[in-house]
């Protein structure tokens, strides 16, 4: 254990709704609910004003409406929240090149290992803490001053206590935890406090009347193993005294990289589940390609009307990011899938990442393929004549609106979606440069002036000059 709080953990408040009232002005300060907006969806960040009301995270959507209905809801804008996180994490690294992610918006530093570090190595214990939180202090400033997003910050001798620390900063905070102080600090905490200890694990314990991280560390070695079993007992025994000696990990690599959707309609449909898993997939290649990544096996996951859940995969001859191949992959697995009853909810995932692709002889195969297929349906027919084309009306295409969702007008300039229904869309017209509430307008959802844009900075980009 380190004699100086060298590790912080950095949380960022709030985030996905942070960065949505930013980006609003008419929504600074209100309560926003930002995640799947069905009947089935899910919350995924709330903020500080709409959790008043009790909305947390993983909270039903419709619960959340019942508890808060004046809040806003929206959708995700991940194209937003990763922008942001970029931002957020190139700071981390600016002060050590040991930043280990956890997701968009939390991450472990290492301090010791960035420019600071022989002034750390060579300061006394209080001196040290004082360089921490100047070092912490610096970061959550410049923080919102790239962003104007706020974030909490825990430092301590071990990843552990950092990340109980940043808790107790919470929202916009900074919290130091001496190194010395861990028993006491945990001591009075409820067991859940401790990392790895789920309900499950929780129910186990209080049977045997352990409550608080005092009664864990109490307890002791023999005893935690005899209920938990030798790994986990022993996890939680050392974490109960305080003790964590994991390294901070720069840039864990992703395992996966998966996209799934929950209907409000269960699917009964081959041919409406095939088009779905024709837009997951290309969701799924975007968020590969983002990430820089190519993948050798191809996952479909299937949850049917029963809440049985169902995965297929397909390995290929060699990682691709190429839509084509992941996509007729995914629809050759669907093809296996027992549908009877209905589909609740698909998703399209890649796994065996690499970082090149050797998929050019593959991809162009499957072109191929698919050519062919179209070939010979051009050479089938009902006896029409040769030369006699059939005209097959075309559907119209219904443009959807969602939540949130950033648009620009060729009249009115940028804005986001409010709302829509009935044939009608709702636009705020604002930026988040706006110094007041935009002006709202309706349109047609068809409105010829009306487009689809990209998410733009919380700070306005710098001027030469």
């Amino acid at each position: 254990m380190r004699s100086v709080p060298s590790i912080i953990h950095l949380d960022m408040d709030a985030f996905f709704a942070a960065v949505e009232q930013a980006s609003k002005p008419s929504l600074r300060g209100k309560p926003v609910v930002v995640g799947g907006l069905g009947g089935r969806g899910v919350v995924a960040t709330a903020s500080y004003e709409a959790r008043k009301f009790g909305v947390h995270s993983a909270m039903p959507t419709a619960q959340a409406r019942r508890l808060c209905p004046n809040a806003a809801f929206l959708t995700g804008r991940f194209e937003a929240y990763r922008a942001n996180s970029e931002i957020v994490m190139g700071l981390l690294r600016e002060r050590s090149p040991l930043v280990e992610p956890l997701s968009l918006d939390e991450a472990f530093v290492d301090l010791e290992a960035g420019p600071y570090g022989p002034a750390l190595a060579a300061a006394t214990p209080a001196e040290g803490a004082q360089l921490v939180l100047a070092l912490a202090e610096d970061l959550r400033a410049d923080i919102v001053e790239r962003t104007g997003l706020t974030a909490s910050v825990g430092a301590a001798a071990s990843k552990l206590m950092a990340k109980i620390a940043s808790e107790q900063a919470k929202p916009d905070g900074l919290v130091l935890i001496e190194p010395g102080s861990e028993q006491s600090v945990l001591a009075p905490m409820p067991v859940r406090a401790l990392p790895g200890i789920g309900p499950a694990t929780e129910q186990a314990l209080r049977r045997a009347g352990l409550t608080s991280v005092a009664d864990l560390a109490e307890a002791g070695f023999e005893d935690l193993v005899g209920l938990l079993g030798k790994a986990h007992g022993a996890g939680v025994f050392q974490m109960a005294l305080g003790w964590d000696e994991r390294p901070v990990v720069p840039d864990r690599d992703a395992k996966s990289v998966s996209v799934e959707d929950t209907f409000e309609v269960d699917l009964a449909d081959r041919d409406r589940i095939l088009r779905e898993i024709d837009q997951l997939s290309a969701r799924c290649v975007r968020r590969l390609r983002a990430a820089g990544r190519s993948g050798r096996t191809v996952v479909l996951k299937v949850r049917r009307f029963d809440f049985s859940t169902l995965t297929r995969s397909e390995t290929l001859r060699g990682p691709t990011d190429d839509p084509e191949v992941i996509g007729a992959t995914a629809r050759r697995l669907a093809m296996q899938v027992d549908i009877t009853g209905g589909v609740r909810l698909l998703g399209v995932g890649v796994t065996q990442l690499a970082d090149y692709t050797q998929e050019d002889l593959f991809a162009q195969l499957e072109r191929e393929e698919r050519g062919e297929r179209e070939k010979e349906g051009e050479g089938e027919g009902d006896g029409a004549e040769v030369g006699e084309v059939e005209e097959v009306p075309a559907e119209p295409v219904v443009r959807r609106w969602w939540p949130g969702q950033d648009v620009t007008h060729r009249e009115y300039g940028p804005g986001w979606v409010q709302g829509s229904g009935v044939g009608r869309v709702t636009v705020r017209f604002e930026t988040p440069y706006s110094e007041r509430p935009g002006r709202v307008r309706t349109f047609s959802v068809d409105d010829e002036g009306l487009e689809a844009s990209g998410a733009l900075p919380l700070r306005p980009p710098a001027v030469e000059g």
